[in-house]
C-alpha cells in the first residue's frame, strides 16, 4: 500500500501557455489602446479647425456692408493666417479665406489646414490642389446685406 501522493499544481508547460496567453491579450489591449489615442488627437485637431473655421464665419457675419465690400476688395494673401493656438510659440493651424462677391451678396470658404501646411508658400498653392492638400475643416457660408 504505498501508493504515492499525486502532486497538485501546475507543470512547467501550463504556466507557460498561460503567461503566452496573458502576453498575447496585454499585447492586444496595447495596440488598441495605440489607435484611441491617434483617433482622439486626430479628432482634437479636427474639431479646433472646425470651431477655427466657425470662428472666421462668424466675424465675417457681423461686417457692415462697407466692410464686406472692403474685405472682398483684399488679396487671397492677406486672408491667409498662420495661428498659434495656445501661445506656445509652435504654430498650430493656417486658415484660408476666399471670398467673393456678387453684387449684395459675398460667399466665404474658410479652409483650415494643420500645421504641416504652414510650409507650403502661397495660398494659392493649397487651394489649387485640394487633393494633395487636404484642409482639416472647411466651411462655407453666404452672407447677404
Amino acid at each position: 500500500m504505498n501508493q504515492r501522493k499525486r502532486e497538485r499544481g501546475f507543470s512547467l508547460i501550463e504556466v507557460l501557455v498561460g503567461l503566452f496567453l496573458v502576453g498575447v491579450a496585454v499585447l492586444g489591449l496595447a495596440q488598441l489602446f495605440l489607435i484611441a489615442v491617434t483617433n482622439n488627437l486626430r479628432a482634437d485637431r479636427i474639431a479646433n479647425a472646425t470651431f477655427l473655421a466657425q470662428q472666421q464665419i462668424d466675424w465675417l457675419r457681423g461686417f457692415t456692408m462697407d466692410e464686406l465690400i472692403a474685405y472682398a476688395g483684399t488679396g487671397l494673401d492677406a486672408r491667409d493666417e498662420v495661428l498659434d493656438l495656445n501661445l506656445d510659440g509652435t504654430n498650430d493651424f493656417r486658415r484660408v479665406t476666399e471670398f467673393r462677391a456678387a453684387g449684395d451678396t459675398f460667399q466665404a470658404l474658410v479652409h483650415v489646414y494643420s500645421a504641416e501646411k504652414i510650409s507650403v508658400p502661397t495660398a494659392a498653392e493649397l487651394l489649387a490642389d485640394p487633393a494633395h492638400h487636404r484642409p482639416k475643416a472647411l466651411i462655407t457660408t453666404i452672407i447677404t446685406r
